[in-house]
């Protein structure tokens, strides 16, 4: 990876739809190359896809809380359990393994406090071996951002 392709990454971070005349046109190149780096970052999984940026509030998903998960105890099966429980669950938007005081972190979206209660108490308590949960309610994004530093001060 170089200057360009980092100036790349960040300019389709920004826009993933802009054009790959407008894409090359912004990183110094020519189309053909430029269409030809941006392959070969999908070939080598530095791009994973390309997807929309939803509005949640207008989605009526703008709550957000962060939930440390602690489980009654940490093997295997309960973990793939826990797992495959969180990935058919559409209000939770990320889940994390966490070394540290908890085994779980998750980033759980709702419309609401009340629903965030509801999904609580009716979704997430029954989840596999879950012991207790601690959660914290976010009151601003103030940064979503997958691009990093690096990545950015390259530009």
């Amino acid at each position: 990876m170089d200057r360009i392709d980092h100036k790349i990454l960040a300019i389709l971070n920004e826009d993933g739809r802009i054009s790959n005349v407008d894409l090359a046109r912004r990183a110094g190149l020519s189309p053909t190359p430029c269409q030809l780096r941006v392959k070969r970052l999908i070939e080598k999984k530095y791009i994973l896809g390309f997807k929309a940026v939803l509005n949640a509030e207008k989605l009526e998903r703008s709550h957000i809380a962060f939930v440390e998960v602690k489980l009654n105890q940490t093997n295997q099966k309960t973990l793939n359990a826990f797992n495959d429980a969180v990935r058919k669950i559409p209000q939770i938007e990320q889940c994390h393994l966490i070394a540290g005081s908890f085994d779980y972190l998750l980033k759980v979206r709702t419309a609401d406090i009340n629903e965030y209660r509801k999904f609580l108490g009716e979704i997430l308590s029954t989840f596999p071996e879950v012991l207790s949960t601690s959660t914290n309610v976010s009151m601003e994004a103030v940064k979503e951002d997958l691009m990093s530093a690096k990545t950015s001060a390259s530009i």
